[in-house]
């Protein structure tokens, strides 16, 4: 199993449902060294998916004190693949270590790196 983190859409129902083919059981993290912005959508899939036209998006701080909350997702190879797929070229997705120890696969603004 993989692990993903999710601040965003893939919290929401019907994201899950659209993107996995079923509801993701998930526990509560928190990222530190990030803060939240936001980029627009205009993939009309994601758009769809989600009602929003624009999605929150993770930006690097390296500031310990700024802090993201949200759920790690346990899923497959093949449902993470499909978060790929869902997100848009404006993330890319790298692994991080949580405050609780736990390590996940995030999706960041390439251009905070």
């Amino acid at each position: 199993m993989e692990k993903l983190f999710s601040y965003g859409t893939l919290q929401y129902p019907q994201v899950q449902l659209d993107t996995f083919g079923r509801l993701l059981e998930g526990q509560s993290a928190t990222l530190l060294g990030y803060v939240i912005g936001e980029i627009e959508i205009t993939d009309a899939a994601v758009l769809k998916s989600s009602g929003q036209r624009f999605h929150p998006a993770l930006l690097y701080t390296g500031n310990q004190n700024d802090t993201v909350n949200g759920t790690i997702y346990a899923i497959t190879k093949q449902e993470l693949a499909q978060a790929d797929e869902y997100e848009v070229d404006d993330y890319q997705r790298i692994a991080q270590q949580f405050k609780c120890g736990a390590n996940a696969w995030v999706y960041v603004v390439k251009s905070s790196l």
